[in-house]
C-alpha cells in the first residue's frame, strides 16, 4: 500500500514539473471549456481577476460562443445597463456566439446583436422592449434561429413575429407566452375574450418546421388551432394554458392528445383544483 502512494505522490511531482503545466500556462481553448460552465458573471468579477492569461482568455471569444445572463438581467432590471452588457459580450464573441439568452432587452442591442449574429441559433430574450420596427429590418439577418422565445414581448405583434417567421426558416422551437389577462377564466363576449387568430394563422403559415411550440394565454380560437395542427406536421410538443377562446370541436381535443407532450388551456388549473380538494380532505381527517 505504501509502495503505491509513494508512486502516485512521484507522479504528481513530475506533471508539476511539466513545461505549461501550471493553470495559467494553459491553452485559451482548454481554459474557455471550464470556464463556460460558471456563470457569466462569475467569469467576469472572479476569474477575470486571477491572473492575466485568464483575464484575456475571458476576454476573448473562447468564453462567449454561448452569452446567457437572464439571471443577471433579472437581478440588474435596468434596460439601459443590460444592452450594454450584452453589447459588450457580443462584441468579445466576435460574431461566435450561438445563443444569447437575456431579460428585457432593448432595440439598440437587438440592432447589434443582430448586426453580429450569423451564427446564432438560439435566441431567448423574453420580456424585452424590442419593438416591431426593429425585428422587420434585421430578422433577415439572424437566418439560423431555430430556438426563439419571446415571451411576453408586448411590443412585438403579429407583424414582428411574421418577420421571424419569414426570415428563419430553421426554426422548431418557439414560445409566444403571453400575460394572463386574469387569474379567473374570463366571461364569454367581454374584452379578453375576443378571438384572434392573427398570430396562430402566421406561425401556422411561416413556421411549418415547429417541433415544440408554447402560446399560453393565446388569444386564438379554434380556426387557429386548426392551422397550427394542419401546416406544422412535424409539432410535438404544444402548450396552449390559458387559451380560454378555444373550445377544441371537430376532433381538435383528439387531435391535440395524439402529440407526445400536450397541455391543454385548463390542465394546471384542474390539477391545481383537484390538489387542493385533496389536501383539504387530508388537513380536516389528521384535524380530526
Amino acid at each position: 500500500m505504501s509502495g503505491s502512494i509513494n508512486k502516485r505522490v512521484r507522479c504528481i511531482e513530475v506533471d508539476e514539473e511539466v513545461e505549461g503545466g501550471r493553470w495559467e500556462g494553459l491553452n485559451p481553448e482548454v481554459l474557455a471549456v471550464i470556464f463556460v460552465r460558471l456563470p457569466a458573471e462569475e467569469r467576469l468579477r472572479t476569474v477575470a481577476l486571477v491572473c492575466k492569461s485568464w483575464l484575456e482568455t475571458v476576454a476573448g471569444p473562447y468564453c462567449w460562443t454561448e452569452i446567457d445572463i437572464e439571471q443577471w438581467c433579472r437581478r440588474c432590471n435596468r434596460l439601459e445597463i443590460i444592452d450594454l452588457a450584452v453589447r459588450k459580450l457580443v462584441r468579445r464573441s466576435k460574431g461566435t456566439f450561438r445563443l444569447l439568452s437575456a431579460y428585457k432587452l432593448g432595440d439598440g442591442a437587438f440592432f447589434f446583436l443582430a448586426n453580429c449574429g450569423k451564427s446564432l441559433k438560439v435566441l431567448q430574450i423574453p420580456m424585452s422592449e424590442v419593438t416591431d420596427k426593429m425585428v422587420q429590418k434585421h430578422a433577415e439577418s439572424l437566418p439560423n434561429i431555430s430556438v426563439l422565445d419571446i415571451s411576453y414581448c408586448l411590443k412585438i405583434t403579429s407583424k414582428g413575429l411574421e418577420s421571424f417567421g419569414k426570415q428563419c426558416k430553421f426554426l422548431t422551437h418557439l414560445k409566444r407566452n403571453m400575460p394572463p389577462p386574469e387569474w379567473e377564466r374570463p366571461a364569454p363576449g367581454s374584452a379578453s375574450s375576443r378571438v384572434d387568430d392573427t398570430e396562430a394563422m402566421i406561425i401556422a403559415d411561416t413556421m411549418t418546421g415547429l417541433h415544440q411550440l408554447e402560446l399560453c394565454f393565446g388569444r386564438f380560437g379554434d380556426r387557429g388551432l386548426h392551422a397550427l395542427l394542419t401546416h406544422c406536421e412535424k409539432l410535438s410538443h404544444l402548450d396552449i394554458q390559458g387559451c380560454w377562446n378555444l373550445e377544441l370541436e371537430g376532433g381538435l381535443e383528439e387531435k391535440c392528445e395524439q402529440l407526445a407532450v400536450y397541455r391543454s388551456p385548463w390542465l394546471d388549473y384542474d390539477e391545481d383544483a383537484v390538489h387542493s380538494d385533496s389536501s383539504d380532505e387530508s388537513s380536516s381527517d389528521s384535524i380530526s
